[in-house]
């Protein structure tokens, strides 16, 4: 069971049917299960296993540290600029994340405009559209894909060398999950935030939003 962790994270409410994944316990009772993930808390760690009806606890850990990416914040007022500046910079290929959609097609747009080969996705894309810009991407014919979090899951292409966020990430798993995508050949690689005030202010919004107090 790869990308574990959307067991906990969507199972209950977004993607139910993850939840579903433990019938196929009972339909095959003497398949062995093994779970992975890249980032889980350890109240996910014990909810995978609870989920998936292990019948014992065997977690196998490896250490977040990597030693080759190198996370940068850049407190920026123009952060479009600094994105193009820095695509233009950086070596091999990369991915600039976004939260909205009508975004990704614009940075695209703005970075093919500044003579960098680049591309969009997103969920709202036709899942043919997907599979083919994400192909371009992983086969080094499209070098930069802009993307909202629906791109990435399960992808494991060895030379992203960047991982541009271009708007701040919901949390700090969502974060580590989507700079993790850079470096996974073991050579140098970059993570980058980008935020400035206005980010700050948004994330405040979105918790209030997302959160709110019990008589609401």
């Amino acid at each position: 069971v790869d990308e574990a962790h959307c067991i906990s994270q969507w199972g209950y409410d977004f993607r139910p049917s993850y939840l579903k994944i433990q019938l196929l316990r009972e339909l095959l009772p003497d398949v062995p299960v093994l779970a992975l993930t890249a980032t889980a808390t350890p109240k996910v760690v014990e909810d995978i296993q609870d989920k998936l009806t292990f019948r014992e606890k065997n977690v196998l850990r490896k250490s977040y540290f990597r030693e080759n990416l190198i996370y940068m914040v850049r407190n920026v007022e123009d952060k479009l600029n600094y994105m193009i500046q820095s695509v233009q910079k950086a070596k091999g290929t990369g991915i600039v994340y976004v939260h909205s959609r009508k975004l990704t097609r614009e940075l695209s747009e703005l970075l093919q405009k500044n003579k960098v080969s680049a591309d969009y996705y997103h969920a709202g894309l036709s899942g043919k559209s997907r599979a083919a810009k994400q192909e371009d991407w992983k086969t080094g014919r499209t070098r930069v894909i802009v993307a909202t979090n629906a791109f990435g899951m399960g992808i494991d292409k060895p030379d992203v060398r960047f991982v541009i966020n271009f708007d701040a990430p919901d949390s700090l798993e969502a974060y580590f999950q989507e700079a993790g995508r850079a470096g996974r050949d073991g050579n140098k690689a970059y993570g980058v935030l980008l935020f400035n005030n206005s980010d700050k202010l948004k994330l405040q919004k979105n918790v209030t939003k997302t959160f709110p107090e019990p008589e609401v």
